[in-house]
């Protein structure tokens, strides 16, 4: 049984590192989003095609997307923000210095907080992170809290684990991506 997971592992990650043959950029253009103007760009990635979202104050969001749009933009953070994604998935950025505008509850804001702070390569439980966000019972709100975290990667909720295993993952394809993030970061670490 072990051995077919493994193996079962090895072709999801095999496939992922397909994709992975080189990481581009594309930029679309300016846009309003519940009344805010926004803007949006797209970066083709080893685990799919990320649409990044931000306003003037900061990242909003990175959505998986299966659409890829080319349209110059000329937000200064959202450049940035490319450019340490590209530099993530190279290898090369362990900590993210991007600004974030993430509109959420008082108590995600404060799991999202404890959660920037696990650091690259390492991984904590939900449990954990319910603790030192100051909830301690709190752990399937905040595996709540991870599955609707708007920035994931630059909020590393991939870091995250149940106590009986990999736990789960809402963004691309599922645990596949969660597994290949936390196997990037351990071979960069």
């Amino acid at each position: 049984m072990i051995l077919l997971v493994f193996s079962l592992k090895s072709l999801i990650l095999l496939a992922f590192y397909q994709k992975a043959k080189q990481t581009k950029v594309k930029f679309a253009q300016n846009f309003k989003f519940q009344g805010v103007n926004v803007s949006k760009a797209y970066l083709k990635s080893p685990i799919g095609i990320l649409e990044i979202v931000a306003s003037e104050n900061g990242i909003c969001e990175i959505n998986f997307v299966d659409k890829f749009e080319k349209v110059a933009v000329k937000d200064e953070n959202l450049k940035l923000c490319l450019d340490e994604l590209e530099a993530y998935f190279k290898g090369e950025l362990k900590k993210f210095s991007v600004r974030l505008d993430v509109k959420t509850t008082k108590f995600r804001a404060k799991i999202y907080d404890v959660l920037q702070k696990v650091p690259y390569g390492e991984t904590t439980t939900y449990a954990a992170l319910a603790l030192a966000a100051g909830h301690k019972n709190a752990y399937r709100a905040a595996g709540s809290a991870n599955a609707k975290n708007p920035v994931p990667i630059i909020i590393p909720c991939h870091r995250v684990l149940s106590h009986s295993g990999l736990g789960g993952y809402s963004g691309g394809e599922g645990l596949p991506t969660k597994i290949w993030l936390l196997e990037h970061e351990a071979k960069h670490k």
